[in-house]
């Protein structure tokens, strides 16, 4: 794949994330072309088509230019905000390593000594090249999306992601550097809810790790992503297929989330948020807490 250069105007954006202040997104489009992805209607601004997702990537070449200017721009209180790279890609899929945008931008960082939180989510062991940069930011932390640990499953579900097993790797690589770990278990796969023991494998696994929490999502079954699932599952056991039919209904995500808590506490792990996300309730629960802290500050 060639991709595209083009220019950005502002890097450091406001996010409509909860529990995120900026987001930072060096690429458009990202070449892992994950099944699942929510973020494979991102590039319809550019006139990439959903269906395109994995088979077009947009380089923003001057972004750690525009990242230096922010910054230099930001009050000390604006910098005690978190910053994720990145929230609809991944900052580390291979065309990172010649364009070195992901590491520029944390070098960046860096230099200003940026007080707030920098997470970082990839599935790529590519993010290991940046433990000096990462171990010199005062509060940085990585977080690897391991779904699965079946190599077979994250193949047809993630296409040209690295394999779950060299995640697995890279989280410990990272953890005995000294890098705060977390996982994202998202999306949590519906057919674990006939395979429970796929789930207490994924979670020993990640303890194994170093991993002490995770961030869990169920999946996001929007139609554009239901019309993309429904092609990579196709040639899957019925059972499988079924699943994933069912996991657009609540009774099925309280039984994905009645395995999960049990679990988590037997391999020493915690639950970030307290609750496996739901997209649409998360989000709306989340403005209803911000409008209700606007309105106290304001009486």
């Amino acid at each position: 794949m060639k991709p595209v250069e083009i220019k950005a105007t502002s890097m450091i954006n406001r996010s409509k994330i909860p529990s995120v202040d900026y987001v930072v997104n060096p690429y458009v489009g990202c070449v892992f072309g994950c099944a699942y992805c929510y973020a494979s209607a991102s590039g319809r601004r550019l006139g990439e088509p959903v269906s395109a997702w994995g088979d077009y990537l947009y380089v923003k070449t001057n972004a750690v230019e525009v990242v230096r200017r922010q910054l230099a721009r930001m009050g000390e209180e604006e910098q005690q905000g978190t910053l994720v790279l990145s929230s609809q890609i991944d900052p580390y899929q291979g065309h990172e390593k010649h364009y070195r945008l992901t590491r520029g931008i944390l070098a960046e960082l860096v230099a200003v000594r940026y007080p707030g939180t920098v997470r970082i989510l990839t599935k790529s062991p590519l993010v290991t090249r940046d433990i000096d940069l990462l171990t010199a930011l005062p509060d940085a932390e990585v977080g690897l999306t391991v779904t699965t640990t079946d190599d077979t499953v994250s193949r047809w579900l993630e296409v040209r992601a690295p394999l779950a097993s060299r995640r697995l790797k890279t989280l410990a690589e990272l953890h005995e550097a000294g890098v705060r770990t977390y996982a994202f278990v998202g999306p949590l796969l519906p057919h674990f809810v006939e395979e429970p023991q796929l789930l207490e494998t994924l979670f020993a696994r990640l303890a194994e790790a170093g991993v002490r929490e995770v961030y869990m999502e169920h999946i996001n079954l929007d139609s554009y992503i239901r019309r993309r699932m429904d092609e990579v599952l196709a040639g899957e056991p019925d059972h499988v297929r079924d699943a994933y039919v069912r996991a657009r209904t609540r009774s099925h995500k309280e039984r994905l989330d009645d395995l999960v808590g049990p679990l988590l506490a037997k391999h020493g792990l915690t639950l970030r948020f307290d609750e496996v996300i739901r997209h649409t309730e998360f989000a709306q629960k989340k403005q209803a807490e911000r409008a209700a802290r606007a309105t106290s500050s304001g009486a």
